[in-house]
């Protein structure tokens, strides 16, 4: 049993002789089970401030939970052994993903029913086995999709339908007792505002960084001698703290809203929006640059020469051959671009910005995890939409440039 446990050879590692062919898989299964017998499910809290006591899952939610989580979890054991097959990770995939269903619907039925015994102010939260096992389903679904050999686009249709069912579970008022939800209900006209204002700094930051970037990448991919210290300069922007730059650019912004009164009328200042999405700009022209550069850098030169051939000029060869064939590289470059801004957008309310940042600080500085979350978890979320979308944008190409 040690053995087998610690890794001897052949074990847990997909050797044949182990018996364990799947031993991610299997990992998986044996963290969750020991975060769910060792660890709280939920914790329970007099209020907001003050720390709660963990619940496990047994007590939290009850023996049907228990039941319904054992019903789908069993049958992912035996799978851990059963040989590779593409029927095996399909039934991987439909059992990883009720099983991270059912972990969120046991938890709004804890939330609801320990909420009923406490008290006004009392305070019910997701607790750390109640983590470990959301994380180790979602990491079980993400292993049988690569196991599948699912592509992104396949990937967001089950994105979809996951979403689907969280959504339906929100709206039966599933989580409406989990402190995470009340401070959000507290904040709604707030939080609207904030995720608006993040969404905002996103798009005007990614933006301008594209209306820069794709000039200076179209340029150095012309002249490969201007490579060398174009990106020697960008590589330097990048290993500045985020911090950091925000606040080198507090003086000279409010040195120029000083001179110019008219920049100051227009939110031009030392915080506000206008030092982050300059930030925020001068952290995306790496990405934009290098992709943009590689993207038209791979387009073979003979596709170029039989353009030129048949009388296109040098725009019109840009124009039809070279950015279509770049497409796929210049997207991924797009999706690095827009990930990164949304989490470095996060640290941006430190200057006044605005975003989903407030909150986040805000909960910091009161010792409040809930009001953490209120900022975290939409902050996650606009990045995994923005790079699941971006995925299968870029997957299906080929197949358009096909028809």
């Amino acid at each position: 049993m040690t053995a087998f446990l610690t890794g001897a050879p052949g074990v847990l590692r997909g050797h044949p002789r182990s018996g364990v062919r799947e031993p991610v898989l299997f990992t998986l299964l044996l963290t969750a089970l020991t975060a769910t017998v060792f660890l709280g499910f939920v914790s329970v809290a007099p209020n907001r401030l003050l720390s709660g006591r963990p619940v496990p899952l047994w007590v939290a939610a009850g023996t049907g939970y228990c039941g319904a989580l054992a019903a789908i979890v069993g049958p992912l054991v035996p799978l851990c052994f059963a040989p590779p097959r593409q029927r095996w990770a399909v039934l991987t995939v439909g059992l990883a993903a009720s099983w991270l269903v059912a972990t969120l619907a046991a938890l709004g039925a804890a939330a609801q029913a320990l909420a009923a015994g406490a008290g006004p102010a009392a305070r019910v939260s997701a607790g750390a086995a109640f983590w470990i096992m959301a994380g180790c389903s979602a990491f079980a679904l993400a292993d049988g999709l690569r196991r599948l050999r699912a592509g992104p686009v396949a990937a967001a249709a089950v994105a979809l339908v996951l979403g689907g069912a969280i959504g339906a579970l929100a709206a039966r008022g599933t989580f409406a007792t989990l402190s995470v939800v009340q401070e959000y209900s507290s904040r709604q006209a707030l939080f609207a505002a904030a995720l608006t204002r993040h969404i905002a700094l996103v798009a005007g930051a990614v933006g301008l960084g594209l209306v820069i970037g794709l000039p200076l990448g179209l340029g150095a991919s012309r002249r490969p001698r201007l490579q060398g210290p174009l990106f020697a300069l960008l590589n330097l922007l990048q290993t500045v703290p985020s911090i950091a730059l925000f606040g080198l650019l507090i003086w000279p912004l409010a040195a120029l809203a000083r001179a110019a009164p008219r920049l100051a009328a227009w939110g031009i200042g030392g915080i506000g929006p206008a030092p982050a999405v300059i930030a925020l700009v001068l952290y995306a022209l790496l990405p934009i640059v290098r992709n943009t550069v590689a993207g038209l850098s791979g387009v073979d030169p003979a596709v170029v020469d039989a353009a030129r051939g048949v009388g296109l000029t040098r725009a019109q060869i840009f124009r039809r051959v070279e950015l279509p064939l770049s497409l796929p590289i210049l997207i991924a470059g797009l999706r690095i671009v827009i990930v990164q801004t949304i989490g470095l957008a996060v640290v941006a309310a430190l200057i006044g910005a605005g975003g989903l940042g407030t909150f986040v600080f805000e909960g910091l500085g009161q010792d409040a995890l809930d009001l953490v979350l209120l900022g975290a978890l939409p902050a996650i979320a606009l990045a995994l939409a923005a790079d699941l979308g971006l995925r299968a944008m870029a997957a299906l190409l080929p197949q358009r440039a096909d028809r």
